[in-house]
């Protein structure tokens, strides 16, 4: 046949950018509910070579992480499409999980890449409410229910009990990365699992990623030239447009609002500023 009579492969364009998790006010994070819809109109588009998966993520929700792989190991398995994952900036902690769900991971030489861990971080106020003569009052009907209150001393056995959530949590998150991974990885190699991360050229040398490229080029090589990408785009709100532009207007100021917006914004400031964002 004609080369120019060749019909185009498609290639469907999912893009995954932000914290995940509810993170609140008017920015979304990434969550099963904000994402689901789109993954199922990508997989659901016939004759597809692929399906392309754009992450840039430091983490966040590890319900949510697991939510999302395993809703894009379904649909490909249903479907019996390839999934490709192509980290922009950052694919660490969950957005390393979800990126597991690929078959193939691919980097950019500078992209950062791991974090395989579970985190917990909180402020202890106790000393600060001393200070200033406030008086902490807590009525529960279980003896749990005010366990690592941030307006108490911390307490060792709250702590144990939260380290072992983490334990269990963590191994759920190394089974993800062993059964994506599989002979790719050294399993032996300690480093892999204990919280750091890695360049994304040093990430490939570890097995945690295939290759270094982005998402054009790779494509191009494995499938060819002819090629019709399909971004799968959520679909615009206009009332959240117009929330959006008349948020902070003189009617709608809601200080405990704002403050908590604020809060909200400087923990997802922490989040990427680990890793130097």
């Amino acid at each position: 046949m004609l080369n120019f009579l060749k019909k185009k492969k498609i290639i469907p364009v999912v893009h995954m950018n932000g914290i995940i998790g509810n993170i609140g006010g008017l920015r979304n994070g990434i969550t099963i509910s904000s994402i689901e819809s789109l993954l199922e109109k990508a997989f659901k588009i016939k004759n597809s070579s692929a399906v392309a998966i754009v992450i840039n993520s430091p983490g966040g929700s590890p319900v949510q992480s697991s939510l999302i792989y395993k809703r894009i190991t379904k649909l490909a398995k249903k479907n019996k499409t390839k999934v490709i994952f192509f980290v922009e900036d950052i694919a660490a902690s969950g957005g390393y999980y979800i990126a597991c769900a690929g078959d193939e991971i691919y980097v950019d030489e500078n992209s950062i890449v791991g974090s395989i861990g579970v985190i917990h971080a909180s402020f202890g106020f106790d000393k600060l409410i001393k200070k200033y003569g406030i008086e902490r009052r807590i009525f529960t009907t279980g003896k749990h229910k005010s366990i690592l209150d941030s307006f108490q001393k911390q307490k060792l056995k709250d702590v144990k009990k939260l380290k072992s959530i983490q334990i269990e949590i963590f191994k759920n998150f190394k089974d993800v990365v062993l059964k994506s991974r599989m002979k790719k990885i050294n399993k032996e190699n300690k480093n892999i699992f204990s919280g750091s991360f890695w360049t994304g050229k040093d990430s490939v040398k570890l097995g945690l990623a295939d290759g270094v490229g982005d998402l054009k080029t790779i494509m191009e090589k494995k499938f060819g030239k002819k090629l019709k990408y399909i971004p799968i785009k959520p679909k615009k709100s206009f009332l959240k447009g117009i929330l959006s532009k008349s948020f902070y207007s003189e009617d709608l100021i809601d200080t405990k609002k704002i403050i908590n917006d604020m809060m909200t914004y400087m923990e997802s400031r922490n989040i990427w500023g680990r890793y130097g964002f």
